[in-house]
């Protein structure tokens, strides 16, 4: 194992045990009476003739998706067949697992994802293969469940990147979702509020039948005003804006809950020595170590290398380490400082370790018992939280200058996920953004929560720029641990594929974004091509020859369609 900086102790990591999920049968919940968008949507699904037809339901954050999913799904389960859907997280099946056993109690149920026992797992894929359960609810591996009667797809939140599986086996369940209800000629939904741009794309150029909700589905309910607001840069230890905690603290005066979104866990991301100019890097990634100040760690949020925080510099001996950046940890310090009577919650992927601690954190925001949440990306996606009148969102400007291309689109549907938690139910909701740069456009889409006119700005730019979905991609990539190894397996990789790509632009390889993994370098070489079967064609063949050059020390795999470059 590489040896750690001088003054950096390894420390041991420790992982809980699996449990299996108990399921509580719920009171049943009569189906409410759609609205008039629900109503549309609703009968556009039912009027298609039997057969193939991918259904983009994009409907604002809060409109009642679901209640469309379940009017279908009720209908197709009456027809006794089987229903597939498909959520992009854990956290996210419980919620809907409990939606669909209030409204369709007599309905077999089973859902499907990794927190679940390898027995508990294996019953409930012979449930669904031998037809005993109707409705499959599951993450992005329950596409491959084997489901005799199937009769529809549904995917929820289809733009979410979690569908893409990016280690071992790629692929794409909301793609194979699409093929897989093809092969079958049965329907498939696909919802989202803020729609991936290829998936707006096939809706525009008709593959894709479009059907909107325009309208919150709660009585009274009204979409949040949205406020702008610049972080003063005076020097100050205080990252949140005077004007977001007189906001906040308005909220804890009226017995209101707040929602403080930044995304980015830990403490701070960099621990620096001022004098010096230290900085404490992971050994084996290219990436820089994170402050976890409450375990006295720094970890390394790639590959979980951990080590404790040093008492000096290692370069100087300087006893004065910074903390540069925020992170939830921080943020949550920072809160319980300036209002230390309220009752805060921090909520990430280091708080929700254990297997029921999502179940509990849901449970005690639905009755009140927190004022403040301070969380990641993991709070936001798709949870009802009535009771939120105010988001607030730190850190985000630093998506609108990222070397990804898809940097903004992930952005804009992320503030609009965590604008949605705000004034869900009767009380009107108001989101502030900390930003430097007020006029740039995707925030001015997103001041009128206009999702088409950011699509359609996001789709020229990617047209004159031959980005996709005007373009196909695949990317190779390999690692190894020595540089030498992989680099002339990518020179010959590149001379297999000159000769038999007519068509297809073959670029240079080229490290990774992150070109030091967990002790390996990486390198990538980019084929893309205006034409998919062309495309299609030219991978096959080229991977057939890698196959004759392959070396046991080099991993490499054939990523199509990457979500990152």
């Amino acid at each position: 194992m590489n040896a750690l900086p001088p003054g950096l102790r390894r420390i041991s990591g420790w992982t809980p045990p699996k449990r299996q999920t108990k399921i509580v049968t719920p009171e049943a919940v009569p189906f409410p009476p759609l609205t008039p968008d629900q109503t549309t949507a609703a009968k556009a699904i039912h009027a298609c003739p039997s057969g193939f037809q991918t259904f983009l339901l994009h409907g604002i954050t809060g409109s009642g998706k679901t209640e469309v999913y379940l009017n279908a799904i009720q209908r197709v389960v009456q027809q006794d067949m089987q229903v597939l859907v498909l959520t992009p997280e854990i956290n996210l099946t419980p919620q809907l697992e409990l939606r669909f056993r209030q409204r369709l109690p007599t309905v077999p149920l089973i859902s499907l994802h990794s927190n679940l026992g390898e027995k508990e797992r294996v019953a409930r894929w012979l449930k669904a293969q031998r037809g005993e359960a109707s409705v499959i609810l599951g993450t992005r591996l329950a596409v491959f469940c084997p489901i005799p009667h199937l009769g529809l797809i549904v995917v929820d939140e289809e733009h979410d990147a979690s569908y893409k599986q990016q280690e071992g086996l790629r692929y794409s369940a909301r793609d194979l979702a699409v093929v897989r209800a093809q092969m079958l000629q049965i329907p498939i939904i696909l919802g989202s509020a803020t729609p991936a741009i290829e998936s707006w794309w096939n809706a525009r150029s008709g593959r894709y039948q479009l059907l909107k909700l325009s309208q919150r589905a709660q009585p009274g309910a009204r979409l949040p005003l949205i406020h702008l607001v610049q972080p003063s840069h005076r020097p100050s230890p205080q990252t949140i804006s005077k004007t977001v905690l007189q906001a906040l603290q308005q909220r804890l005066d009226r017995s209101e809950q707040s929602l403080v979104f930044i995304n980015r866990r830990g403490y701070a991301p960099t621990l620096l020595c001022s004098q010096c100019g230290w900085v404490c890097s992971c050994t084996r990634c290219s990436a820089r170590m994170v402050v976890h100040l409450r375990a006295h760690q720094l970890r390394c949020h790639h590959c979980g290398d951990q080590c404790a925080i040093p008492l000096h510099c290692p370069e100087c001996g300087n006893a004065r380490l910074e903390s540069i950046g925020d992170g939830t940890q921080k943020i949550e310090t920072q809160l319980r400082e300036q209002f230390p009577a309220a009752r805060i919650l921090r909520i990430d992927s280091d708080t929700l370790s254990r297997q029921d601690a999502w179940t509990e954190t849901a449970a005690a925001i639905q009755t009140g018992q927190v004022d403040i949440l301070v969380g990641t990306q993991v709070l936001v996606k798709g949870h009802d939280f009535p009771k939120i009148t105010l988001v607030v969102a730190l850190n985000v400007d630093g998506a609108l200058f990222s070397n990804d291309f898809r940097g903004g689109e992930r952005l804009f549907s992320q503030l609009i996920q965590v604008a949605g938690r705000a004034g869900r139910a009767d009380r009107p909701g108001e989101v502030m953004i900390q930003t430097d740069f007020p006029q740039h456009p995707l925030f001015m889409a997103l001041l009128q929560h206009d999702y088409e006119d950011f699509a359609q700005r996001e789709l020229e730019q990617r047209r004159l720029a031959g980005f996709p979905p005007f373009v196909y991609q695949a990317i190779l990539r390999a690692s190894a641990e020595k540089a030498s190894l992989v680099e002339s397996f990518m020179v010959e990789a590149l001379q297999l594929a000159k000769p038999i790509a007519k068509g297809i632009e073959i670029y240079d390889p080229v490290p990774a974004p992150m070109a030091r993994l967990a002790g390996k370098t990486r390198l990538q070489l980019l084929a893309q091509c205006n034409n998919r079967s062309r495309l299609q064609t030219f991978l096959t063949a080229w991977q057939a020859q890698l196959f004759t050059i392959a070396r046991s020390r080099v991993s490499w795999v054939l990523d199509v369609d990457p979500l990152e470059l």
